[in-house]
């Protein structure tokens, strides 16, 4: 089951803290293949086949993460389950991304004093080179598409947060852009002449709580970003926001040594404790539980362990003020169970989760809601007449 609704006005400075998490294969349960779906884009009919998506990959995420995971084949990654709904694979762009290059993320060591004094931005040394390349991506894939349809952007994790700092203030001007190109109201071009709508899965939009704001990883881009551009900031300009979070494991500090939820929690207060071979795993490595694994995450991320969310980040943190809001139970932040090797089918892009929230965000996006059969859609349209 999922929650719907909207974020509520008043919450807090929005940032983000990033984990970095150990990438394996998905897992999926069976696919079902669809034809393209019949949609109504911006009032005018369309098909999602003509809407191009760019990925923005989380943090340590590779863009192959979401096209073929660990290789273990196309069929398992999430632009194949988006292509299966009815979109062109070739419209669909992971952000050109490798692993390795996180490591960039350190470069804000020498951003002085700002590192150092927690007031870094995020166009800053420390994520600058994937907030340019974000925005360069999206410009690609708009012209792509023929500039006929505007880029739906998806913000996986950490880039969620990165998503809306490429967005900033809504000016754009990618790199290599002259800026002279007309916008749609005649003018230079603003984001919202390229992105439809910003969705993100399992991203960070608030900074931790109190005093453990100082310990925020971005050292002060995120915090920098919400105070600057927050919520749904350009929604007055036509981008729509959606924002989904897993509720799928309660954080628990539990003594490492007492080898509780190691048989998987099904029951009372470990309900949201974690599978038996995740909960073995951490316990062969000393880490205790999911729960606890969690805990650990979620007081980084929020300065309080003990809440629920998607095994990395507490769904509270992942809901953005102003946006329309998906809570999915269940669901885990990323293609490995958190700091593993071990796939899982219940992350965000799996192929069983995918249909939880994507129609509700297409909606949301204007784009309408997909409909595979002509004949339903016939009798639908007469009966609105």
């Amino acid at each position: 089951m999922h929650r719907s609704c909207r974020a509520r006005p008043g919450a807090t400075v929005a940032t983000l803290l990033l984990l970095c998490l150990l990438p394996a294969a998905s897992a999926f349960g069976s696919f079902s293949l669809n034809n393209a779906a019949t949609t109504n884009v911006g009032g005018a009919k369309g098909d999602l086949s003509k809407i191009p998506v760019v990925i923005a990959p989380g943090f340590g995420n590779d863009q192959i993460d979401y096209s073929n995971p660990l290789k273990q084949g196309e069929e398992y990654g999430f632009i194949s389950a988006l292509e299966r709904r009815g979109f062109d694979r070739n419209l669909v762009t992971a952000m050109p991304l490798e692993r390795i290059e996180w490591v960039r993320v350190a470069g804000g060591l020498f951003d002085v004093p700002n590192f150092y004094t927690g007031t870094c931005r995020p166009e800053g040394l420390g994520y600058g080179w994937y907030v340019k390349r974000l925005r360069k991506t999206i410009e690609e894939a708009y012209a792509k598409a023929g500039s006929d349809e505007k880029v739906i952007l998806i913000g996986h994790s950490a880039g969620g947060w990165l998503a809306r700092a490429a967005l900033g203030d809504g000016s754009w001007n990618p790199e290599g852009e002259a800026g002279s190109e007309s916008g749609l109201n005649g003018s230079e071009p603003r984001a919202a002449d390229r992105v439809r709508a910003l969705i993100t899965v399992g991203a960070i939009h608030k900074p931790p709580a109190g005093d453990a704001a100082s310990t925020c990883v971005t050292r002060g881009a995120l915090s920098y970003l919400d105070a600057t551009y927050p919520g749904a900031f350009l929604a007055g300009e036509g981008i729509s926001y959606v924002t989904v979070g897993g509720d799928a494991i309660t954080g628990k500090q539990l003594p490492k040594s007492t080898g509780e939820y190691a048989k998987g929690g099904s029951q009372g207060e470990y309900a949201k404790g974690g599978s038996q071979d995740v909960n073995e795993v951490y316990k062969s490595r000393g880490e205790g539980s999911a729960s606890s694994v969690a805990y650990t995450s979620y007081e980084a991320v929020s300065g309080n362990g003990e809440l629920t969310g998607d095994g990395v980040v507490p769904l509270e943190w992942s809901l953005l003020e102003g946006s329309r809001t998906i809570i999915l139970d269940g669901v885990l932040h990323s293609i490995n169970e958190a700091g593993t090797t071990l796939p899982t089918d219940r992350w965000y892009g799996a192929e069983p989760v995918v249909d939880r929230w994507l129609s509700e965000a297409l909606e949301e996006a204007g784009v309408g809601k997909q409909s595979g059969n002509p004949l339903a859609t016939m009798f639908e349209n007469l009966l609105n007449a």
